[in-house]
Parts: C-alpha cells; sequence; structure tokens
C-alpha cells in the first residue's frame, strides 16, 4: 500500500508476521474459541437464576392467597358456628318455657345456613324452613 510519510509517497509492503504475532495471533483465537465455548453457560446460569426467582416469587403468592382463603373460610365457618350456637340457646329456652318440643336439623354451605325446625306444641307440628345468606366478601 502506499503511505505518506516525510511529506513523500513512500511504497510500503506489509510487514511478514513474525512468529511472535502468530502465537498471540494464535492465543486470540483459542481465548475467542474458549469464550464462545463458555458464553452460552453464562446465560444459561443467568436465565436459570431469573427463573428460580420467578418460581419462589411465585410461590410466595400462592402460599399468601391459600392462608388468606383459609382465612377467610375460617372465619365464614366462626360466623355460622356463633349463628348455629345463639339459635340453639334460644330455642332450648323456648322448649323451657312452653314444654313443648322442637326437632330439627341445619346445613351449612359457602353462602348459606340452611335451617328446618318442626316445633311440636299442644295444638300441632310447625314447620320452619329458612335459608339464611352468610355474609361474603369476594
Amino acid at each position: 500500500g502506499l503511505c505518506w510519510t516525510e511529506s513523500r509517497l513512500v511504497n510500503q509492503n506489509p510487514p511478514e508476521k513474525t512468529p511472535e504475532v502468530k502465537i498471540q495471533a494464535w492465543w486470540a483465537w483459542i481465548i475467542q474459541c474458549w469464550w464462545r465455548m463458555l458464553l452460552p453457560r453464562i446465560w444459561d446460569r443467568k436465565r436459570q437464576k431469573v427463573l428460580d426467582t420467578f418460581q419462589q416469587e411465585q410461590w410466595v403468592v400462592v402460599r399468601l392467597q391459600s392462608w388468606i382463603r383459609m382465612w377467610h373460610a375460617r372465619r365464614r365457618y366462626q360466623q355460622v358456628l356463633k349463628a348455629v350456637c345463639i339459635i340453639q340457646a334460644h330455642w332450648r329456652c323456648h322448649i323451657c318455657s312452653t314444654q313443648g318440643l322442637i326437632k330439627g336439623h341445619y346445613r351449612i354451605t359457602a353462602s348459606q345456613l340452611q335451617l328446618e325446625l318442626e316445633i311440636f306444641l299442644g295444638s300441632g307440628p310447625c314447620i320452619v324452613s329458612e335459608g339464611i345468606p352468610l355474609p361474603l366478601k369476594q
């Protein structure tokens, strides 16, 4: 190639590669091959770490949701249980005062308390069937 040196044009041929330059190029090639082989492993480890972190976060969220659902279900159950105890106490008191007989059963679903009562007094049976909705918050 041509090159400008000291204000004149000089014809300059590329120097022949010395052994040092050849060794240096060989090592550079080896290092590049090694790095190309190593880089996918590094990316795979980073990707796996991100996936593991995401999975742990999802597990925590699912666990918290299950605890909250369990807390709501337990709270609903306690409300129904309290209502049943109040009703039972009221009717037991009523039996004592009227000398009648009260039979009944109840069924609890996710959204209501279903009561069926048979009251036997002197005049005849009285059947009461009632569905009491439970307060649910979504």
